[in-house]
């Protein structure tokens, strides 16, 4: 029988050693199970169409049910992993937090516990007619976090 599981394991066994990441695995509706995994570098699509050959090969008839697909992570969907905070050091992203306030700025730090954004803020200084902009810090817990991804910006 295919779990969420077994298939998470098949597929870290078969990513170790490799730049390649696991980063979910999902059973969505209509019998399919959708893998996304990411890299330091770009995603190749043929890697991608040799690990889903390698999980029908694996799994054989128990897969006869389900459709596979492999692929890689968006560029704007929500981080998952510590591994993609990590990656988008130095990135702008937004973060949503779960009572509804929206920041975007450049992430600094990711760890197990927390991340950090530099966020700028006009700031009107003490004898100044005008605001002028600022960064600050600002840290939030992965728990109180709707979601964080990459932010594109057209110039």
């Amino acid at each position: 029988m295919v779990t969420k599981e077994a298939v998470e394991q098949f597929v870290n066994e078969k990513l170790s050693g490799t730049d390649y990441v696991l980063v979910d695995v999902a059973f969505e509706f209509g019998n399919l199970i959708v893998i996304k995994i990411d890299s330091t570098n770009a995603v190749d699509i043929d890697f991608c169409a040799e690990l889903s050959r390698s999980i029908t090969a694996y799994f054989g008839d128990d897969l006869d049910d389900y459709e596979l697909e492999v692929g890689s992570v968006g560029l704007t969907t929500p981080f998952k992993t510590l591994f993609q905070y990590q990656k988008n050091i130095g990135n702008e992203v937004e973060v949503l937090t779960k009572d509804g306030r929206k920041f975007t700025g450049v992430l600094t730090m990711a760890d197990e516990q927390q991340f950090t954004v530099e966020i700028a803020k006009k700031v009107r200084l003490e004898g100044e007619k005008r605001k002028t902009l600022h960064t600050e810090p600002q840290t939030f817990d992965y728990e109180s976090v709707k979601y964080t991804k990459y932010l594109i910006k057209f110039k």
